[in-house]
């Protein structure tokens, strides 16, 4: 049965979305190639247009590229960030990342959505990052988001689905794609993200900050693979303060 992720009219097969920021551009190949990735993130300063060492050059020419907005703090610098990533031939992807809380980078929801809604009216796939808000995320599809990414736990922090039950609250209500975005510290947590019936998870630091990053790059594939069959196939229920028997007991232990 044929499964892809559509954002933005645009279809995937892979429902990994690799982040770059923290590896060395050396190691982005291998990387990728064991991720399955077909999407992915880039730090508009790392796209050095004229530079020594351009990040574009280590990328593969089929990998769609999804710039952030990273260092933005409020809408306006996210919409400047933006429309400068287009000029710079990055394509209409774009990750709206707006961040001022300098302790926790925290998200600010408020300044996204207003980014959300002007550069969807000029033609960008947007795709938010948001702190798992119900509120927010119904905003957002009103603004012309392609996608919501909330936090399962703070940037960075590997701490996995913290927000579990707020992120389940968005899969169920809106139907933009869900992809799960920041604090995935583990490929089982990834596959209890898929699990809950998002449509994707990015990762980050997690692989980036892994003995072997290839191997972890693969690991996460697996993983996020595996918890999307689950999700299809429906998961069993779950009995409190009970047992049952896997195979009949009528007439076994009858005497």
């Amino acid at each position: 049965m044929k499964d892809t992720l559509t954002i933005g009219g645009h279809e995937f097969q892979s429902r990994f979305i690799l982040g770059s920021g923290k590896y060395s551009l050396e190691n982005m190949p291998g990387v990728i190639e064991n991720s399955g990735a077909e999407i992915i993130t880039l730090a508009l300063r790392r796209a050095n247009a004229g530079g020594q060492s351009n990040i574009l050059d280590y990328l593969p020419k089929n990998i769609t590229l999804l710039p952030n907005t990273s260092g933005a703090r409020n809408a306006q610098e996210a919409i400047r960030i933006a429309r400068l990533s287009r000029e710079l031939g990055c394509g209409d992807f774009i990750k709206i990342e707006v961040i001022h809380d300098s302790k926790y980078l925290m998200p600010d929801n408020y300044e996204t959505v207003k980014a959300t809604e002007t550069l969807s009216k000029e033609g960008f796939i947007v795709m938010p990052y948001i702190s798992p808000d119900l509120i927010t995320a119904r905003a957002l599809v009103h603004a012309g988001a392609a996608a919501v990414m909330p936090l399962a736990a703070p940037i960075g922090s590997n701490k996995g689905l913290v927000s579990r039950e707020f992120i389940k609250m968005i899969v169920e209500e809106i139907e933009l794609p869900v992809i799960v975005d920041a604090g995935i510290g583990s490929p089982s947590q990834a596959c209890q993200a898929m699990e809950l019936g998002v449509d994707a998870v990015m990762v980050n630091t997690a692989v980036a900050t892994a003995n072997d990053i290839a191997a972890m790059a693969t690991a996460f594939k697996l993983a996020i693979r595996a918890g999307r069959t689950a999700y299809l196939a429906g998961l069993g229920r779950i009995l409190n303060f009970t047992g049952e028997a896997s195979s009949p007991l009528t007439g076994f232990l009858a005497d």
